[in-house]
């Protein structure tokens, strides 16, 4: 009877190994998944940045031919930003926008 004993605990011992094994494969697969994620977000978030600093250095140019200060206008939106609660600022800067094209149009 104790060799029957001693089966069964091997058996159940075997049986968790294939179970602890399996689930090893399924986080294997898991990682595999995340790991190409997480290179296709760095590869968009390069290529993003790269389509930003493409953008701003057109801009930069467009706002230079048009006399604009830049920094000065960076400025305003950041203090705006501050005081105001942040809900408010979004149609701020939408009203500067449309009051520099009218100025820039006179």
């Amino acid at each position: 009877m104790g060799f029957g004993s001693t089966a069964k605990k091997l058996q159940k011992v075997a049986d968790t190994a294939e179970e602890l094994y399996g689930r090893i494969n399924d986080l294997k697969e898991q990682m595999r998944e995340m790991q190409q994620t997480v290179n296709g977000t760095s590869d968009r978030v390069e290529r993003l940045e790269r389509e930003i600093h493409e953008q701003r250095a057109i801009l930069d140019r467009l706002a230079e031919n048009e006399g604009i200060d830049v920094d000065a206008v960076t400025a305003d939106v950041h203090i705006t930003d501050a005081e105001g609660d942040g809900a408010g600022s979004d149609a701020d800067d939408a009203g500067n926008g449309g009051s520099m094209s009218g100025a820039d149009a006179a």
